[in-house]
Formats: structure tokens, C-alpha cells, sequence
């Protein structure tokens, strides 16, 4: 197999190649003849994954739920073998080892580097942004200064594993709705594009009044014919405007206010924010993080500006010296548990463990109230499904009941 090599000579000169070896050990044996001494040793395929990543800046196209994943993992099986008492570098490096997806591997392979150079794996996880965020940095550097690092790992897994339970539990139960929307697109295409035609020439013979129904889909079947084309840019640009749009801070707090607005939207969006918000002060306090750090590290967790502006609340409250549970009692945008729970955390000082306890409660709840949201909106489309197909239906059959009436009045 081919293997990437750093390596330094004997007058000190940095050598970088590829060898061909059966093995690393054969690999390292033949360097060390060549008066070489070996700095890093790894699969070429490793080796260029890294420097893709590196020549990127991080950029990746895998979706976050499996960015998760990848961390729960990682979190999960370094706190084994942390501790069973296997050195930091070495359990970095059997992770990588174990890793298959390539990207992940090579971000793996840049923290074990900064570990084996000396940095903290605080310090060293910086490195990958894109899947150690502040707030796991945060209980990592906990851990580190605490001495209770296996611990810290224990309770990151059971975090990011919510996460991923969360996202998967969102976008599974969007997934029947969207492909009830997108049979609806498809069946109004077709009865547009290939069963009006047919009635459109005979309606054209026939030389008789139309209603306004079946002259408007008339002239929709003549447009999609016809430009189809120039709908289908229109619909791909209006998306993908759309996206960019939502993108701009403008846009992201116009979305952000209407998740917030709108009546069945509103309890969701509130419920998820408040269970997060919950689960990651419960989880940050518990870890010693000072509560004025905790709340800045919770609020760029978020998500939501509306709740980045009320975290930014909290923590002008904390600096005065008053209660933090003042800043929880907008019921609109928190639930009352949640601020119950931080009001009697705070007198009993019992804060963390309260906000995981209703971190728990709140994400079954979460569950039962998506099922009953996506149930909800299951009939609504199947009725517009119906509704769309019986109207276009009729609008075509219009005409032909009028002729017959007509010729019977005749």
C-alpha cells in the first residue's frame, strides 16, 4: 500500500514523500535506513483527505444531522477509552483509525496533530469548527481543568445524541407531508399538460360559451405547454431567491418572528427553543461553567435571533446582580415550566439538575406534540389534493353539461 510520510533528515531538512510498503512498521524500517526520522506516517488516501479539507477551509456538504452523528459517536467511544486509561493522542488516533467517512477523518487527523504537539484538545478541537461548536469546546475545556474529562465525554455524547434524536424526529415526520405536496405538483402538471389538451380541441368545435373556470385552465395548460420552460427557471429561481433571501439577517428575522407568529407554528417553535435552551444550561451549569458564560454560550446555540435577543437580556440581568429567571417569564416565547424550574433551581440551588429534568419532560412532550402537528397536516393536503383534482376536474367536464342541457332544451 502507498503511505504519505513526514519525515526529518539527519542535517534537520523536513522530507515529505510517498513510500510503497506491505506495512506501516516495513514503511518506518525502510525510512529509518535512509537516515530518516519519522514525523508522520499515514495512508496516502488519509493523507490527501486532510490536505482537502485544509485547502477548503472546512467546507462540507454533509447535512448536520450526520455531522451529529459523527460527533455522538466520537464523544462515545473517546470517553471509553479515556477511561480505561488509554493516553489522549493514542485514542484519538484509534478513533481515526476507525473513522470511515473521509472528511471526518481528516478533521480527526488535524486534532490528534495539535494534541501530539502539545495543545489541549480544547484547543486542538478549534480546529474543526464545523463539528465542535463553542459549547462542546466549552465542557471539553471543563472537563480538562477539572481532571474529570471521561465524565464531561459521558455527558457530551447524551447531549449530542438529543440532537440528533431531535433533527431525526423533525425531519421524519416531514417527510410524508412533502411528498404529499410534491404528488399534488406532479398530478396538477400532468392534468394541466396532458388531459386538458385533450378536452381544449374539443371545446374549441364545439363553438359554445365557456365558464371562466375552464377558460383560466385553459390558458394555464397553453402557458405550461408553451413557456414550460420559462415556469420551470421561475420556480428554481424563486427557490433558490428564497434561500438567499432567508439567508440575510433581514430574512432570518422575518422567519425567525414568524415561526413565532404563527398559531400552530408558534407552540412547536416555543416548545423546541425552550427544551434546548434547557438541556444546554443544565448541562453547561453542571459542568462549572460560570452562569454568565453559560448564558453567552447558549446564546449563539440558539438559533432563533428572537431568542439570541432575549439570552442578551439575561445576561444584562445577571450582570446586575438580579435573578436570571426574570428574563424567562415571557410565556410567549418560553414555557411556564421552564421558568418555574429556573425560578426554584435558583432558591434551592438545584439549578441544573431542574433544567435537565425539564429538558427530559419537554422533548417527550415534543415528540407526542409533533406527531399530533404532522397528523394534522396530513388531512389538510390530502383535502387540497382532492379538492385541487375534483376542481379541475369539473371545470373541464362544465361545458359538456351545459351542451347536454342545452340540446335536451332543445
Amino acid at each position: 500500500m502507498k503511505l504519505a510520510y513526514n519525515a526529518v533528515s539527519a542535517t534537520g531538512t523536513p522530507v515529505s514523500d510517498i513510500i510503497d510498503a506491505t506495512s506501516m512498521d516495513e514503511a518506518m524500517d525502510v525510512l529509518r535506513g535512509k537516515g530518516l526520522f519519522v514525523t508522520q506516517i499515514e495512508p496516502e488516501s488519509d493523507a490527501r483527505a486532510r490536505k482537502k479539507v485544509k485547502a477548503s477551509g472546512g467546507i462540507s456538504f454533509k447535512s448536520k444531522t450526520k455531522q451529529l452523528k459523527d460527533v455522538a459517536m466520537f464523544s462515545r467511544q473517546l470517553n471509553v477509552l479515556v477511561a480505561t486509561g488509554t493516553p489522549l493522542a493514542d485514542g484519538l488516533a484509534a478513533l481515526e483509525r476507525q473513522v470511515k467517512d473521509a472528511d471526518f477523518k481528516a478533521q480527526l487527523a488535524v486534532i490528534r496533530e495539535q494534541v501530539e504537539q502539545g495543545l489541549t484538545l480544547y484547543d486542538a478541537l478549534g480546529k474543526a469548527p464545523r463539528y465542535f461548536d463553542e459549547v462542546y469546546r466549552n465542557i471539553i475545556k471543563a472537563g480538562e481543568e477539572s481532571g474529570s474529562l471521561p465524565v464531561m465525554l459521558d455527558r457530551l455524547a447524551l447531549l449530542t445524541r438529543k440532537q440528533v434524536q431531535v433533527r431525526s424526529q423533525i425531519g421524519g415526520a416531514m417527510i410524508y407531508p412533502c411528498l404529499l405536496i410534491f404528488i399534488s405538483i406532479v398530478v396538477l402538471a400532468i392534468m394541466l399538460t396532458v388531459v386538458m389538451p385533450r378536452f381544449t380541441g374539443m371545446f374549441e368545435s364545439l363553438d359554445v360559451p365557456l365558464p371562466a373556470t375552464t377558460v383560466a385552465l385553459m390558458a394555464m395548460s397553453d402557458l405550461l405547454r408553451t413557456f414550460w420552460w420559462a415556469v420551470l427557471l421561475c420556480g428554481i429561481g424563486g427557490i433558490i431567491g428564497l434561500k438567499f433571501a432567508l439567508a440575510t439577517p433581514a430574512g432570518k428575522r422575518f422567519m425567525d418572528g414568524l415561526m413565532l407568529s404563527v398559531p400552530v407554528l408558534r407552540e412547536v417553535t416555543r416548545s423546541y427553543a425552550t427544551a434546548r435552551i434547557a438541556r444546554l444550561m443544565g448541562v453547561l451549569i453542571e459542568c462549572n461553567v460560570p452562569l454568565l458564560d453559560t448564558i453567552q454560550l447558549v446564546r449563539n446555540a440558539t438559533g432563533n435571533s428572537k431568542y439570541e435577543t432575549m439570552m442578551i437580556q439575561a445576561e444584562e440581568i445577571v450582570i446586575t446582580g438580579e435573578p436570571v429567571s426574570g428574563a424567562f417569564s415571557d410565556e410567549k416565547m418560553i414555557e411556564p415550566a421552564f421558568y418555574e424550574a429556573v425560578r426554584n433551581g435558583e432558591q434551592s440551588g438545584r439549578l441544573s439538575m431542574l433544567m435537565i429534568t425539564v429538558a427530559d419532560f419537554m422533548d417527550e412532550e415534543n415528540d407526542t406534540r409533533l406527531r399530533a402537528l404532522t397528523s394534522l397536516f396530513e388531512p389538510l393536503i390530502l383535502v387540497f389534493l382532492g379538492l385541487m383534482v375534483g376542481g379541475i376536474a369539473i371545470s373541464m367536464f362544465m361545458p359538456m353539461f351545459d351542451l347536454t342541457s342545452m340540446a335536451g332544451g332543445g
